[in-house]
């Protein structure tokens, strides 16, 4: 599925990084995405008091700050997104937007997604016929799916619940196996109610197989909870035919080498987890699921691939996002909610096709610097200007104390 709904507001913004923090934050509340709320949290510094945070973990002592920024001139499935991203890291905000600005030129990104399908696991060590097991399972699923769905009401109620169920043999000769459940968690992350319903269903499981039960927990590799995202590009919009050529000699060289496959992953992630961060989602579930994915074929390897084409280049990624726009931190942190506003999404969905869109365009961000300039032009540019910021204020304080 995907979201085809028209532009609300423009995510191209003329001049948006010359503007004061304050006339940035002008411009975002002239689009009416946000409430009243969330601009003033905003332009508190969009942070967490200390009293709302005691409630979100344990051992508080105080908040932390990351920059909140903005990439623009993202244009998905037809529809504008002003992005938040949450990052120190200098030119990832930067270049997600340059970025997206030359795929907007051909269209704008493509996505699509999955139905929000998590995976809960329930270990079996021990079973006595592996066969006979396996069988009483698939005997038993409608069974089995309803028990889960008693586990989850309220979810069941919006529509979501407990879709199928399948048994995995790990170590036939020692009977090990997993039995996965498949849950539909509508527009949450859905990690405590899959984990609900894998702590319901495991002791029925394990009467019908004979196994001893052992751990009962969601994976953070939802194989069935994907995105898919693309993008096409004319080499006049790169820059040229050489550096089309060069990005897809880059994506080959990731797709050869595990080594640079890492650092051509991290890429991606800088944009996608930074908008995670930014949106409430869990980031390290999100990079567990990702680095796994792109292991699963037994050689880790790129999440993202561009390939040449007659007029310019073409790119696709697919991973899994388990991603939510309820629950969590989206009902406690005023940034978090602000974030959400602002990108207006309707659900879980199109949520991580946007993460996953940023992604692709920081990956092409990368790609296009290291085949022409090199990497670290801009990066150092920016970096200069906070090292400058940095000795401003050192003299400031040095002047200040004499």
């Amino acid at each position: 599925m995907s979201s085809d709904e028209p532009t609300r507001v423009s995510s191209r913004i003329a001049g948006f990084y010359k503007k004061t923090v304050s006339q940035r934050l002008e411009l975002l509340r002239a689009t009416d995405l946000l409430s009243p709320d969330s601009v003033s949290a905003l332009q508190a510094g969009g942070g967490l008091d200390v009293a709302a945070a005691d409630t979100m973990t344990e051992n508080v002592v105080s908040t932390f700050g990351l920059p909140l920024s903005v990439a623009l001139n993202f244009r998905i499935n037809q529809r504008d997104y002003i992005v938040p991203m949450a990052v120190e890291e200098p030119s990832v905000v930067a270049a997600a937007s340059n970025a997206a600005r030359l795929v907007r030129i051909g269209g704008g990104f493509r996505a699509e997604w999955t139905a929000p399908i998590m995976t809960a696991q329930i270990q079996l060590d021990a079973v006595p016929d592996i066969d006979a097991a396996t069988a009483a399972v698939a005997a038993h699923r409608d069974e089995l799916l309803a028990l889960g769905d008693r586990a989850i009401p309220r979810m069941v109620a919006r529509g979501g619940g407990c879709r199928d169920v399948e048994m995995r043999v790990l170590d036939e000769s020692e009977g090990v196996a997993v039995v996965q459940l498949y849950v539909d968690v509508g527009d949450a992350m859905g990690a405590n109610m899959v984990d609900t319903v894998a702590e319901a269903v495991a002791p029925r499981i394990a009467e019908l197989t004979g196994g001893d039960m052992g751990l009962r927990i969601l994976t953070n590799l939802p194989l069935r909870r994907t995105v898919t995202v693309r993008a096409t590009l004319d080499a006049s919009a790169l820059g040229g035919d050489q550096l089309a050529d060069g990005i897809a000699r880059a994506s080959r060289f990731a797709s050869l080498d595990p080594l640079r496959a890492a650092t051509h992953n991290k890429g991606i992630m800088n944009g996608i987890d930074a908008a995670a961060i930014a949106t409430g989602q869990d980031w390290r579930a999100i990079e567990a699921g990702a680095h796994a994915f792109a292991a699963l074929e037994g050689q880790y390897r790129p999440l993202a691939t561009w390939t040449r084409t007659a007029d310019g280049i073409e790119g696709a990624m697919t991973l899994p996002l388990a991603v939510g726009i309820v629950g969590g931190s989206t009902r406690v942190h005023p940034g978090v909610r602000a974030a959400l506003e602002l990108l207006a999404v309707d659900e879980a969905g199109e949520l991580g096709g946007v993460l996953a869109a940023v992604g692709l365009a920081s990956n092409l961000a990368a790609l296009r610097a290291l085949a022409g300039e090199g990497i670290q032009r801009g990066h150092m540019k920016l970096h200069n200007r906070r090292l400058a910021a940095q000795a401003s204020a050192a003299d400031e304080t040095a002047e200040g104390n004499r």
